[in-house]
């Protein structure tokens, strides 16, 4: 029996081949409108000038405008097929706001892909250890892509937006590496950096060693930040957090530069002189007993731990040795034979 043979009748003959012609010509359609889909899109932006292409989609956008922008600017050749495929898929609304890259190997249903995913461009913000607030607002402030919302001179009005009991917001933000969009606030990355922390200083805080002068995790951040401003050398952060911690059971004074360096401000200039240890201010460690009232700087992940748990050792002072160590002593004999030694290297350098 011959399957191709054609009827005999010439008008059913004539729809038969109507027929076929219009399935043959249907899947050129399909397979065509499924090779500019998939495949990389060939139109301007495979110039050698403009490889990597950022568009943006701005909030409110929908999929129709979308796609006549990106046609407009010749990354899409087939609008049509772009919105058929967007609803074929179900996402005609799930267009995300952001930018995106754009290159010569993407393809148009790529390009959706990332669009609904939100796989947009992603800028890098780092926060320092040490750093005091103020030098992190800058940071943030000067960070690519980010929109200023928080204008006060007064950085004690971040408080409200943060998560803590504390009415002082320094020292509330985790330094760290952050990842943002466009358009990020300020206010958006400051919560999140208070957010990293109280985890990090949460889970520090249940890992603790027992028996520490703390009666909450904040005054284990504030030595944290001390320790933080002491010593870049992680070596010696237990050592540095054991002295403070037994000065604070002996009932010694801190007697911590960088706390003292604090208070002065802005008259700091460089040098802390007799006048400056006798000065009595909230966080002058020589002036005062215990704590400072809060943090001095964004304190790391080491120096939070070396905070709550700290080295045993008889030690009670420590003096730095011009190197970027410290000499640790445990009379105060031995501190100033080592006071005078050290002093007597740095004139001599």
């Amino acid at each position: 029996m011959n399957f191709l043979a054609l009827p005999a009748n010439p008008r059913l003959r004539y729809t038969v081949i109507a027929g076929l012609l219009f399935f043959l010509l249907t899947i050129a359609l399909l397979l065509s409108s499924v090779r500019t889909l998939y495949s990389p899109m060939r139109t301007s932006i495979t110039d050698a000038d403009h490889e990597v292409i950022i568009i943006e989609v701005v909030a409110g956008s929908s999929l129709s405008r979308v796609v006549q922008e990106l046609s407009q600017q010749g990354y899409i050749q087939s609008p049509l097929l772009f919105k058929l495929l967007a609803r074929l898929r179900g996402v005609e609304n799930g267009i995300q706001t952001g930018e995106y890259e754009i290159d010569a190997t993407l393809s148009p249903a790529r390009l959706l892909g990332k669009m609904v995913a939100g796989e947009t461009i992603q800028y890098r913000l780092t926060l320092l250890e040490g750093w005091t607030l103020a030098q992190a607002m800058q940071a943030i402030w000067s960070a690519e892509k980010i929109q200023r919302t928080f204008f006060s001179s007064n950085l004690q009005d971040l408080a409200p937006y943060l998560e803590s009991g504390s009415e002082n917001p320094e020292g509330l933000l985790f330094p760290d590496t952050y990842f943002y969009t466009k358009g990020t606030t300020d206010i958006e990355l400051v919560q999140r950096a208070n957010q990293r922390l109280n985890t990090v200083l949460a889970a520090a805080w249940d890992k603790r060693l027992g028996a520490l002068p703390f009666t909450d995790p904040y005054e284990a951040l504030i030595l944290a930040s001390i320790i933080e401003k002491e010593s870049a050398n992680n070596s010696e952060r237990g050592d540095i957090a054991g002295v403070f911690i037994r000065r604070l059971e002996l009932g010694m004074r801190l007697q911590s530069d960088p706390t003292v360096i604090y208070g002065m401000g802005e008259t700091y200039t460089g040098d802390i002189r007799s006048a400056d240890l006798a000065l009595k201010t909230a966080y002058n460690t020589y002036r005062i007993d215990g704590l400072p009232p809060s943090p001095i700087a964004l304190a790391g992940l080491e120096s939070i731990n070396a905070a709550l748990n700290p080295l045993s050792s008889e030690y009670l002072y420590f003096v730095a040795k011009g190197d970027g160590s410290h000499y640790f002593s445990s009379s105060l004999q031995e501190h100033n034979q080592a006071v005078n030694q050290y002093q007597r290297q740095a004139v001599n350098q």
